[in-house]
């Protein structure tokens, strides 16, 4: 389709083919001037002549056979409609929807005022469902995107501003709150700051980085529907509903222009935004104007330069410069959306729509308009510039990187320290500081003032000359620009190393109260006041914990931690000396004012911990400075890197450290080291694993004393010493929570999960209500195995593994000289718990011919009478072969334990002290080593116990003969009923509750058991033996703890 310019500067006095046009607009007769110059594409129009430029005088006798107002029928313009499509559901009444691009144009982004999610739309695959985004309470009524495309931001009708990752769309957090609807949002060209605004007439400048809030903004008398960022860095635009622009000096938070009354007042229907946009080289800012126009300002002055002004026949709505600026498109009232050359200040294509357009955005890669309606219905208006004009992405501007809202895309620090010399100093703004007076007039000259008869022709060749002149910088410096641009983009879009935080606390909110520390024990809460902060101390087993009173706090302390005998408290650097205050108070003692503090003048604290005795502070010179419970400095230790978090249990403390700068791939490298705070020693150090792309969110220690972390991807993991020092994966939020939920840490001990179950969109709990404790079952991610035993194969790995940690705390103990008789109980239950799982998993196998995988598990069993069980159920199953394996394996352990009996006798005679103890577990062969060695030899202390073990031994011949009887009943009734038989018998064995960190039942429900298995030998039918036994053990091992009301009582299941 081709365009037709006219200009004229001389008087016409008629034309007879029609009414000539100028700039959109026609033009009487009586200001038409001598001489018309007419710029044709003639290929397009092949009715006219072939010369493209005509020019001279005009005839009244022979006039030109052009007609400017209308085309003859054969070669009528043809205009593609534009498809719509439905993106969110709208009543009747019109609302303002919101659409963008990411950066590289594979994403669209739209919402609605009258819905309360975001769509996320792939533009190449239409058929395809779109991915939504539901966190708002109620409509969506602004969007916006980080210039590098990895955030996305969104502001509604209920006050809140969230912040999600882009495109994938997990939330990140609500990163600021309003008292009435949010209307604008804008990035600056790093992301490192979101501008948002709305009815309450205020500008909040929010980091991004930690949520704080750099700065408020107040100056305007009515709602801020705009917001641009000057793509220099230096000034804020901002619009509102009564049409007051005012331009904000960045640095400094002062007004610099307020230009009043400029644009339409929109009154009060929220689906009409006024909106302002910059030039993508910052030099313009375009407005809507008062005549159905756009309105240029200038960057520096806020002069007007000139306007678009053209078939508009109702106020401007929206504007969207194309990516290299040199072109413009306007939506108006009228439901047109016009395409300027705003170098020529033309129209050069309009489209017509049903409904009013309110929102467009121009496509980053390629000649695209997105646009969408005030009903929600959205589309992409392809080769919206004329093949044969200049593309929109040609030719931008090297001092940027492209974006359909005018952003630049490098970060600002990057920029005044590498940019000094580039073309944005050297070229165009050295242009701008020397002449924009002779440019500016240049410009009034040659498009406002109409009436003005001068010479085109001179006007033409100067345009000639002064053009080039500007242009020589660009070419002379566009490879060095190249290399700066280049460097640049490989520094701004570096990921940023992850912040120092506090285990269980939660960020602060103006007016509500917030947990500086949250763990099983208990909390600490602050509210902040004028000149003042309110701290309350809480425990969750009130009949325990100490009462303690509430504290004010003139510091302003946002970090804390709480165990038994105290609490710590840090603030952040603050006052002229920029000091940061460490603070202890405990919670007994027999002194007066035992409470003491420490200040670091130029150090901030950045983690803080507790132990038994010692109080431990990170700060951010890298120092770990320990202090004594009286307040004694004791220890001060250079660290590797930045600090993330630290923790303390007992003796321990566990701190967590930045390696080096996050991966390309936005992984946080860190590295923890283990301290043992008494003995002066570094337990362990190592690499700290998280999960691809994310972060921590959680550190600290088990109720047993184990170093656990959890990061932002829902993977646990806890620190073991098997394989030298390994992290193992214990729990998977994704294959437990529901969807819109997420767990906030609290603790965990050997079998359970402590959390706090958050709605999305939130991350973390509320003071008030008071948080809800949800228990978790830990469980290992697993993979679906062939025997379907998940469950089962999970139990033996926790019991594996709480198996080991026990056999560590019971080395440590014996060799500081204590009694480890509690230990070894404990791992006696364990174990007995994991030879009635392994047994289980023997049958499976059995029964799904897993036979070599029954051999390993019977190698793994602990107690001699298991083996019997599972020779008695590869017999029952008619599995002969496997029967005599499982007989090999029994005997060869039956030869170790009489060699190991009898090396023991002979050492006896020479060493009393081996007389207090005899052994009750046998060591397995050399030949079974990889697969059945046990990991401890069992030591049995216990008066009741020698006892218990004693009755098991005098039975052992009348069971093995109940057994025998079980195992011909079950020949003759089928081999699935002797598998449950002889799971009683193993149950009867063994003795043990199912819960594996449960005690020993006490000696009375023991002479239940034997007095079942006693009654299995004197003879009666097997089948009434059998259910007489299932009830029994039923009573004795099938017993369940509830949850307690309270789950930090000590009673706790774990």
């Amino acid at each position: 389709m081709g365009v037709i310019f006219a200009r004229i500067q001389c008087k016409v006095r008629s034309m007879s083919h029609g009414t000539i046009r100028h700039s959109g607009r026609p033009m009487p007769e009586r200001k038409a001037n001598r001489f018309l110059l007419i710029e044709l594409f003639p290929s397009k129009f092949p009715f006219l002549p072939a010369k493209p430029i005509i020019h001279g005088p005009i005839s009244r006798q022979k006039p030109y056979p052009l007609e400017f107002t209308r085309r003859p029928k054969a070669y009528a313009m043809k205009i593609k409609s534009v498809k719509l499509r439905e993106a969110h559901e709208v009543n009747s009444n019109a609302s303002f929807c919101s659409i963008l691009w990411d950066l590289q144009a594979h994403h669209l982004v739209t919402a609605s005022s009258s819905q309360p999610s975001i769509s996320i739309h792939d533009p190449l695959l239409h058929s395809s469902p779109p991915r939504v985004l539901r966190h708002h309470r109620d409509g969506v009524t602004a969007l916006a995107v980080s210039p590098n495309s990895t955030c996305l931001a969104s502001g509604s009708i209920d006050h809140s501003v969230k912040l999600y990752k882009f495109p994938g769309g997990e939330f990140e957090t609500n990163i600021t709150r309003f008292t009435l609807p949010i209307r604008a949002l804008s990035f600056n060209k790093s992301g490192s700051m979101l501008a948002a605004a709305g009815d309450d007439e205020g500008i909040k400048l929010i980091n991004t980085i930690d949520g704080s809030i750099a700065r408020v903004l107040k100056g305007h008398r009515g709602p801020v529907t705009g917001l641009a960022f000057d793509p220099n860095g230096e000034y804020l635009a901002s619009i509102d509903s009564i049409g007051t622009v005012i331009y904000w000096e960045l640095q400094s938070g002062r007004t610099l222009y307020t230009l009043k009354g400029v644009a339409p007042d929109t009154g009060s229907d929220t689906s009409v935004l006024n909106v302002l946009s910059w030039s993508p080289d910052g030099e313009t800012l375009a407005v809507p104007g008062m005549k159905n126009d756009i309105v240029m300002y200038d960057r520096d002055t806020a002069e007007k330069l000139f306007t678009l002004r053209g078939d508009h026949m109702q106020p401007i709505c929206f504007m969207s410069w194309s990516p290299n600026g040199r072109y413009m498109a306007t939506s108006s009232l009228d439901k047109q959306v016009l395409i300027w050359d705003v170098k020529r200040q033309q129209d050069i294509d309009r489209q017509k729509f049903d409904e009013r357009i309110c929102c467009m955005a121009w496509k980053p890669i390629g000649n695209a308009l997105a646009v969408i309606d005030v009903m929600g219905k959205y589309g992409v208006w392809e080769s919206v510039v004329p093949s044969s004009m200049k593309s929109p992405t040609e030719d931008i501007p090297n001092s940027q990187t492209r974006n359909s809202n005018g952003l630049l895309f490098f970060d600002e620090e990057d920029q005044d320290l590498s940019m000094s010399g580039s073309l944005s100093d050297l070229g165009e703004d050295s242009h701008g500081e020397s002449e924009p007076p002779s440019r500016k007039r240049l410009r009034k000259q040659s498009v406002i003032d109409d009436d003005q008869h001068e010479d085109f022709y001179d006007e033409l060749n100067l345009v000639r000359k002064t053009e080039p002149q500007r242009k020589v910088p660009r070419v002379n410096k566009e490879n060095s620009d190249k290399e700066k641009d280049a460097l640049k983009a490989r520094t701004a879009f570096r990921p940023k190393m992850q912040e120092a935080f506090q285990p269980g606390s939660t960020p602060p909110h103006p007016g509500k109260r917030h947990f500086l520390c949250y763990n099983m024990l208990g909390s600490i809460t602050t509210i902040k006041h004028d000149e003042y902060s309110h701290i309350e101390i809480d425990f969750h087993d009130t009949s325990t914990g100490p009462r303690v009173p509430p504290m004010t706090d003139h510091y302003g302390f946002t970090m804390a931690s709480l165990n038994e005998n105290g609490s710590v408290f840090a603030n952040p650097c603050k006052g002229e000396k920029n000091m940061s205050t460490l603070m202890y108070r405990p919670f007994r003692s027999w002194a007066n004012n035992s409470e003491w503090y420490m200040r670091f003048e130029g150090e901030e604290v950045k983690a803080v911990a507790l132990g038994s005795t010692w109080v431990a502070a990170v700060t951010s010179l890298n120092f770990l400075r320990i202090f004594t419970n009286g307040g004694l400095q004791k220890h001060i230790l250079s660290l590797n890197g930045p600090v993330v978090t630290a923790a303390g249990f007992s003796n321990e403390l566990a701190i967590v450290t930045h390696v080096s700068d996050c991966l390309p791939s936005n992984e946080q490298m860190l590295e923890f080291s283990l301290f043992n705070i008494s003995k002066g020693t570094q337990v362990f150090k190592g690499r700290l694993p998280l999960s691809p792309g994310s972060y921590l969110t959680w550190f600290g220690f088990s109720e047993e004393g184990q170093i656990t972390s959890y990061d932002s991807k829902g993977i646990l993991r806890v620190f073991t010493s098997q394989y030298g020092g390994t992290w193992l994966p214990l729990f998977s939020a994704s294959k437990e929570r529901k969807s819109g939920e997420n767990y906030w840490v609290v603790g965990l001990n050997a079998s359970k999960l402590f959390c706090v179950v958050c709605k999305n969109p939130d991350t973390f709990p509320q003071v008030l209500p008071k948080p809800v404790l949800t228990l978790l079952n830990l469980s290992f991610p697993l993979a679906s195995s062939d025997l379907g035993e998940e469950a089962l194969e999970n139990e033996f790995m926790l019991n594996n593994l709480n198996l080991s940690q026990i056999q560590n705390r019971i080395e440590v103990t014996a060799a500081e000289g204590l009694d480890t008789s509690g230990l070894d109980d404990e791992a006696f239950d364990i174990e007995a718990a994991q030879d009635r799982c392994i047994f289980r998993l023997i049958a499976s196998c059995c029964n799904s011919d897993k036979l070599v995988r029954a051999i390993e598990l019977v190698k793994l069993l602990s107690i001699e009478k298991s083996v019997r069980g599972a020779i008695q159920l590869a017999t029952a199953l008619k599995l002969p072969i496997l029967a005599e394996r499982f007989n090999d394996i029994l005997e060869e352990r039956l030869r170790n334990k009489a060699e190991v009996s009898n090396a023991t006798t002979l050492s006896s005679k020479h060493d009393p002290a081996t007389k207090r103890s005899e052994i009750s577990e046998p060591i397995v062969s050399s030949s079974s080593a990889k697969l059945s060695a046990p990991l401890f030899t069992m030591k049995v202390k216990s008066l009741d116990r020698v006892k218990f073990g004693k009755q098991k031994t005098d039975s052992d011949q009348s069971t093995n003969l109940a057994d025998s009887k079980e195992v011909k009943d079950a020949e003759r009734n089928g081999g699935s009923s002797h598998v449950s038989s002889v799971k009683e018998v193993k149950n009867l064995e063994t003795r043990c509750p199912l819960n594996p960190f449960s005690k020993l039942p006490n000696i009375q429900e023991g002479k239940k058991v034997e007095e079942a298995a006693g009654s299995q030998s004197e003879g009666p039918s097997n089948k009434s033996s059998n259910e007489e036994a299932k009830k029994v053990v039923g009573e004795v091992t099938g017993k369940q703890c509830q949850r307690p009301s309270n789950p930090f009582l000590k009673s706790t299941v774990k």
